[in-house]
């Protein structure tokens, strides 16, 4: 469990957002959050493993009940050339879980890491993939190095392990796709923003595998804490053009194209609110107030904080363009 200090500390974080959103959801909504629609290979209190693709694993992290070892979602892809993990979770515990997995499914430890952005639950654990004999190959961009040791309010607490597992990472350059090449299957890492300044999407063509971090949520309403709503909007639409049958995204199950056009169209939603509050005068906290999700649109984890915070997303972004 995470201590009251370090719940207060990562109040604007995913772990706050997430504890809220649930407390305020049902209990059916919370029950189906993670819903697995694919194979589960493993189980455990904290996440488990689904198969969405020949030699392609899902970690479908379960929170909710209260062991925070991975907290984000990520997965493995492995070739015939490497092994890859997604994410660094949020302890050393969650990444060294994973990692154990790969080795037992695929015989292989990680040889490649990728961070989707710098936040707590995706970084914080990225020293546990550091093994006596076996330091995987780090990609991520140099605001993700750069905002996870810098010790922010959202960002992994400083520590000399992680540092040294920063210390020497491949940066994934903005706006000039990646790749990494697993002999058998390539990967494509796209440098993306909206949720943080650092996201980054990995696009499996061949399997038909995105997967997307924070930028796309399902089932519970996205954390608007350090978003440009209008470049989060933009990124899920790079995200949507790349056709994947299944996404990976930060939180909740793996999605499919038909919620991912739920999630664009709920995105849609909240920036009409915002514009028409903006326009009129209202306030970000009295259009958060009034805000409703469609019913149309299904049910959604959310917390009257979020909505809030999403809307004074929106209006500074309207004020810095007045």
């Amino acid at each position: 469990m995470t201590s009251r200090r370090d719940f207060l500390r990562l109040s604007g974080g995913c772990v706050a957002h997430i504890a809220l959103a649930s407390a305020c959801a049902s209990t059916r909504s919370r029950a189906r959050w993670t819903t697995p629609a694919q194979p589960t290979v493993v189980t455990t209190p904290f996440a488990r493993l689904d198969l969405v693709a020949p030699d392609t694993w899902a970690l479908v992290s379960t929170p909710l009940g209260g062991d925070r070892t991975t907290f984000a979602n990520g997965g493995i892809i492995a070739g015939r050339a490497g092994v890859v993990a997604v994410e660094g979770f949020y302890r050393p515990a969650g990444a060294l879980w994973l990692a154990e997995r790969a080795r037992a499914l695929t015989g292989r430890w990680p040889t490649h890491v990728v961070l989707t952005h710098y936040h707590t639950d995706h970084a914080g654990g990225l020293a546990g993939y550091r093994a006596a004999d076996a330091t995987p190959s780090v990609r991520a961009t140099e605001k993700t190095r750069l905002l996870a040791l810098g010790g922010g309010a959202v960002a992994p607490a400083k520590d000399d392990a992680l540092s040294r597992a920063f210390a020497d990472i491949t940066i994934i350059a903005p706006n000039a796709p990646g790749t990494i090449d697993l002999g058998n299957r390539q990967l494509e890492l796209l440098a993306l923003n909206g949720h943080t300044a650092s996201d980054v999407a990995i696009v499996d063509r061949n399997a038909g595998i995105t997967w997307a971090g924070d930028l796309v949520w399902n089932g519970m309403f996205p954390n608007y804490v350090d978003a440009v709503p209008s470049a989060l909007a933009e990124s899920v639409a790079r995200i949507a053009g790349t056709k994947a049958r299944a996404i990976v995204g930060g939180h909740g199950a793996v999605a499919d194209a038909s919620a991912l056009m739920r999630y664009r169209d709920l995105l849609a939603t909240v920036e009409q609110a915002a514009r028409s509050g903006y326009r009129a005068g209202t306030s970000a906290a009295d259009v958060a107030g009034a805000y409703a999700i469609p019913a149309v649109l299904g049910e959604w984890m959310a917390s009257k904080p979020a909505i809030e915070r999403a809307m004074r997303a929106w209006y500074r972004e309207f004020d810095m363009a007045r």
